[in-house]
């Protein structure tokens, strides 16, 4: 009777997420796609909006501009993206860890800062574009139209290139690397003939991703696009509008570009799964000294990228505290923080408004991430394979459409929600949730059940496992690997006399002979020292000590180490 009760509880946690979908997602999509096949004034089935779309070439064209866009964007942040992330993983680059912290960096502004920031430098009073003019008598590009859209995505967003690459290339064994060099593959052949075949996958995933995102960009194109008009912004301006108001419109150019983000989706899955394979890095890539001219290409490189991509928001910052005019359109000499408290007067609330509701979309995000992603891996049913699927739809759909769908669908009754806070969380969560749960489905994966095995085998119930155990070792799991630490999960009975399980993600030093190698581990501690439960490699002969350091060879000291810890002895 327990067991069933278990099971019910998580059929209940499963079905309330598939409810929330259904109200959600699901409803306002339905009432989108209602609306783009409905006339209005009588009331009967039709196709004319349709019609309309691709009979007038000025919206066919936003639909042109925008996968020239997409595709250009994509083109450009993988070749920049790709060498970066193999020059970062396979040499050894002076201030790497500052440099993964710059490149992170210029992806996190909104796409309107992104756009503002390089209108300030290349716009047509932007400060560059003034010092060529008046110093050298040279007229510089405008960033206005095609080619600012494309220099703002392509810098905003290889980023994420480099995050995808970097982590296929820790999962090529380096003897791969090795017998290619022993074959006479070497230099550039082997980068193109061994190392972009083996990270194919992780390389279509990201264009796939940087496609998307270019492709329904709102804010860039809306603000330096001028006349080159593109989809998404041709959406809104259809919604909202300039002069007239047409939603049965709007919600058939929203219906064409969710059919074609779908099959461009399509597309790039059944290429991924063509080039899919399994690769286990037993012996990780070991990062080189490069030669003194590739040293200086190789930093030259990677810096020179990351300042020009860092420096409008750079020069943002800088703006922030000058002085300016009473009308605030003219920079003054001098510096002062006037323009942060004429924000925090006039716009206090906006601040405020955007911090709790950006929380409040995180907590939901992070909680229903954890929950689906545990469902997905752990309690396969026909239910959470339904849930698995449902979760990738916001993926593939843009985010004006969402938009679009959410305030159509909750206008009017049963549920108000348009004009509210609450549709911005939801809106947040439906866009951004899908990452979430394919990158907490990947760590879940790659964690042992045999340690929530270990967990119930001491007496924890599922529930209390998931919390304890499963969800700490996720966390401890997205670590960027080089902290070497136990973490204590959960103590069952006395602590004096009882026991605690631990899980340690670990990799080995670099002294080991198979160093970075993952390992797993449960150990049961008791005042008396240690019982070997299970350990998912075999080997128990290093284990990893407490902070930063390292126990080698001795398992008991290291152990009673961490049970005084424990104890705060």
């Amino acid at each position: 009777m327990k067991k069933k009760q278990k099971i019910d509880m998580w059929m209940g946690i499963s079905i309330g997420i598939l409810l929330l979908y259904i109200v959600f997602m699901l409803y306002p999509l339905l009432k989108i796609l209602v609306q783009s096949v409905l006339d209005n004034e009588q009331g009967t089935f039709t196709m004319q909006y349709f019609k309309q779309f691709f009979s007038d070439t000025y919206y066919f064209s936003t639909l042109l501009n925008s996968f020239k866009i997409a595709v250009c964007v994509t083109v450009v942040t993988l070749a920049l993206g790709v060498p970066l992330a193999y020059l970062y993983n396979m040499y050894e680059l002076k201030g790497r860890n500052f440099l993964q912290v710059m490149i992170i960096l210029c992806s996190m502004s909104a796409p309107f800062i992104g756009a503002y920031s390089w209108i300030l430098l290349l716009g047509r009073s932007g400060i560059i574009t003034k010092f060529f003019s008046r110093n050298l008598g040279i007229e510089m590009p405008s960033i206005y139209g095609f080619n600012g859209i494309l220099l703002v995505l392509a810098t905003k967003l290889f980023p994420l290139v480099f995050l995808y690459v970097s982590g296929a290339l820790k999962n090529i064994d380096n003897s791969l690397l090795e017998a290619s060099s022993n074959m006479g593959c070497r230099g550039v052949k082997r980068f193109f003939k061994v190392v972009v075949p083996l990270c194919m996958p992780s390389i279509l995933a990201a264009a796939l991703m940087v496609f998307m995102r270019a492709l329904a960009d709102f804010g860039t194109p809306l603000l330096i696009g001028e006349g080159y008009r593109t989809f998404p912004v041709e959406i809104y301006k259809q919604y909202v509008g300039e002069t007239s108001v047409n939603h049965n419109f709007a919600a058939a150019v929203s219906v064409i570009a969710i059919i074609i983000t779908a099959i461009v989706f399509l597309i790039q899955k059944m290429l991924s799964n063509h080039y899919s394979f399994t690769m286990n890095a037993l012996h990780p890539i070991e990062r080189k000294k490069p030669h003194p001219v590739l040293s200086f290409f190789a930093h030259f490189y990677a810096y020179g990228l990351v300042a020009v991509s860092f420096l409008p928001q750079f020069y943002l910052i800088y703006c922030s505290f000058r002085n300016t005019s009473k009308t605030g359109n003219m920079f003054k000499p001098g510096y002062s923080l006037m323009s942060y408290r004429q924000i925090f007067e006039t716009m206090g609330d906006a601040v405020k408004n955007t911090i709790v509701i950006c929380g409040s979309a995180l907590v939901l995000i992070i909680l229903l991430a954890v929950l689906i992603a545990y469902l997905v891996v752990r309690r396969r049913n026909h239910v959470n394979n339904i849930i698995d699927t449902l979760s990738m739809l916001p993926y593939i759909i843009p985010g004006s459409v969402v938009g679009i769908a959410l305030v159509m669908g909750f206008s009017k009754g049963p549920l108000v929600l348009t004009g509210t806070a609450a549709i911005m969380v939801v809106s947040m969560c439906i866009r951004r949730i899908p990452y979430t749960i394919r990158s907490s489905v990947a760590i879940l994966q790659q964690i042992p059940i045999t340690v929530e095995e270990a967990s119930a085998s001491l007496g924890a119930s599922k529930f209390k496992t998931f919390w304890k155990v499963t969800t700490p070792m996720k966390a401890a799991a997205a670590d960027d690997g080089k902290r070497y630490h136990v973490r204590s999960y959960f103590e069952l009975g006395n602590p004096d006399y009882g026991t605690v399980l631990v899980h340690y993600p670990v990799q080995l030093q670099d002294h080991h002979p198979e160093p970075g190698r993952l390992h797993h581990g449960v150990q049961r501690y008791g005042r008396k020292g240690v019982r070997h439960l299970h350990h998912s490699d075999g080997d128990d002969d290093y284990f990893p000590g407490i902070g930063y350091e390292t126990f080698e060879r001795k398992r008991n000291y290291a152990v009673n180490l961490q049970w005084k810890k424990y104890k705060g002895e």
